[in-house]
């Protein structure tokens, strides 16, 4: 690897070491061994290699997601009845919470700086996006190609979710939900009996 990469190793550990607010560039030269010269030369800034680092730590949270899926997948029928893929979904999310909390934690606190910093919101817009469709095909089985509609508000409707659900494991996990718990308020929101 080059400086480059060992740069972007380092701001993704310490990302999840550290926070977003408490990593230095020193930190990040410590945990790549380069220099801090090679930060403004690859990326311009230490704001501009954190934006990218997190974005690279949720699409491997979104990826180790996605090989859980496919380990779970092999010998069963993938094409079973939504609301089992809804459920075997949020299994593995939340099974993968105490592997993944400071990915988690990350998320929350970056979502806290976005109205102080103009950058960070604008660099987000496209991946947020990008993963509401991943989760409508990963969670739903929407293929955003063939129906990009459905898949945005089914996505809009998992990621509203999805944050729920990371507040709530994030604050008190023995209360949290279950991926049975989802699917049955689910199951009772498609209901629609108020009585």
């Amino acid at each position: 690897m080059g400086h480059r990469e060992d740069l972007l190793e380092g701001a993704k550990r310490c990302l999840l070491e550290k926070g977003y607010a408490r990593t230095t560039a020193r930190d990040i030269v410590a945990a790549s061994g380069t220099n801090l010269a090679s930060i403004g030369y690859h990326y311009g800034s230490k704001e501009a290699l954190l934006n990218l680092a997190f974005i690279k730590v949720t699409e491997e949270w979104g990826d180790l997601l996605t090989e859980k899926r496919e380990e779970r997948a092999e010998g069963d029928d993938a094409s079973g009845p939504p609301l089992d893929r809804f459920r075997d979904t949020w299994q593995r999310v939340i099974d993968s919470f105490q592997e993944t909390r400071s990915v988690w934690q990350l998320q929350m606190e970056v979502v806290s700086r976005i109205d102080q910093d103009p950058e960070l919101r604008e660099t987000l817009l496209g991946p947020q996006r990008e993963g509401r469709d991943g989760l409508a095909e990963g969670m739903l089985g929407i293929d955003p190609e063939k129906d990009p509609e459905k898949a945005r508000v089914a996505g809009l409707f998992c990621q509203a979710l999805l944050a729920g659900v990371m507040v709530q494991w994030l604050m008190d996990s023995e209360s949290a939900p279950s991926a049975q718990d989802l699917t049955d308020g689910l199951k009772v929101v498609l209901e629609g009996r108020g009585d």
